[in-house]
């Protein structure tokens, strides 16, 4: 699956999939095959770190 371009979809995306589907970021973007630090950075230029407790961004 390809993840959307658009950084609210993409955040609308991830959540959902961290909440519904894997423990941790780590195991979406080995699922997804998709780069951590690349999705961390698209999501933090629009004001959206992920949390490791909650499993989420925030």
């Amino acid at each position: 699956m390809a993840l959307p371009t658009d950084p609210i979809m993409l955040l609308s995306v991830v959540n959902l999939k961290l909440r519904d589907y894997f423990k941790n970021l780590d195991a979406l973007c080995e699922d997804l095959d998709a780069d951590k630090t690349d999705l961390c950075a698209k999501l933090r230029a629009v004001g959206y770190e992920y949390d490791a407790q909650r499993n989420q961004f925030v």
